[in-house]
């Protein structure tokens, strides 16, 4: 029965309409082996390390979101993305280029950085137990990337209003936020970005009284007051490193780690989606509209045909 409903799932991602500058199967011709040689790639690189997983799908987020997906996170420079304060501990970057390597001695010159990053944060998903979509390809790689104009990136104090704001900007909706909001469920972030929810909340001495009492109790002991701000805590406490969701059932019950994803419980529109997904607890409902929310977010602004270049190296312009 599961198998079944898989197999549905696939036809009906399959069917969705993409930005007409990309199809799917774009390499079948030029470089047939390009989509194997990235999941392999993927899948080694989890074997030893599967928080990579969250890396990857966080990376090409914070791609989309700056000047489009055109791999532009992706370039080394002391004034390019990677180096803006909001993208610091962007990780994945090896992934990429590993696989990029693989793709320069197979296909030299074909695969875009773009294309490999989006590729890469589909199999990171469906190798973490969650969906995998037909990702429509043909990107480009930008060829300006600069950490000044980082600042249209959701932060984890955002409100629900300036959330959406921040996702309309980029013509996704109040859906697509909560469910791509949803890939925290194999995310991870720094104890800094906790403990202000956990002491003194908005300058009160206290802690942010949307948190379950149990949950904080827990909190407080993976950060305590005053302590290595680094120390890494799991953004879904149910489900580190298998996609699903329970996320959502953590927020509908006050067990949100991030001030930004609690605050979707209190919209009255975001909280009707929380719960839709909380409830239904096969995920499959969640599993197809992530896709769908997937596949929308990695057509924003994207480069085309004659646009941007193909890297030969992907932290580096040609």
């Amino acid at each position: 029965m599961e198998a079944m409903a898989m197999f549905f799932l696939a036809v009906l991602v399959m069917g969705l309409s993409v930005n007409s500058q990309l199809e799917t199967e774009f390499y079948f011709s030029s470089c047939p082996e390009a989509e194997d040689i990235v999941r392999s790639t993927v899948e080694s690189h989890l074997d030893k390390d599967p928080t990579v997983a969250a890396g990857l799908l966080r990376l090409h987020f914070h791609d989309c979101f700056v000047q489009g997906c055109d791999g532009s996170v992706l370039i080394a420079g002391a004034s390019a993305e990677r180096n803006a304060l909001a993208n610091t501990r962007l990780r994945g970057f090896e992934v990429i280029d590993d696989a990029k390597t693989q793709l320069e001695a197979s296909c030299p010159g074909v695969v875009s950085c773009a294309d490999i990053l989006a590729l890469a944060a589909r199999d990171a998903v469906d190798l973490s137990d969650g969906p995998r979509w037909s990702v429509p390809t043909g990107r480009r790689d930008g060829r300006v990337s600069l950490s000044s104009q980082v600042t249209t990136l959701p932060a984890p104090f955002d409100s629900v209003d300036v959330q959406l704001q921040k996702f309309a900007a980029k013509g996704l909706d109040d859906h697509d936020l909560v469910t791509l909001v949803g890939a925290h469920t194999i995310g991870q972030t720094g104890c800094a970005f906790v403990s202000y929810r956990l002491y003194n909340f908005k300058s009160t001495g206290n802690s942010d009284p949307t948190i379950n009492p149990s949950f904080l109790t827990h909190l407080q002991s993976r950060c305590p007051k005053g302590g290595d701000g680094s120390k890494r805590v799991s953004l879904d406490r149910d489900s580190q490193f298998s996609f699903g969701t329970s996320f959502f059932e953590n927020v509908r019950d006050g067990n949100a780690v991030l001030e930004s994803d609690q605050r979707l419980w209190g919209d009255a529109e975001t909280r009707r989606i929380v719960e839709k997904y909380a409830s239904n607890t096969r995920g499959l409902r969640f599993d197809f509209e992530f896709a769908k929310a997937m596949i929308k977010l990695s057509t924003i602004d994207v480069k085309s045909g004659t646009e941007g270049e193909i890297r030969k190296i992907c932290s580096k312009f040609n």
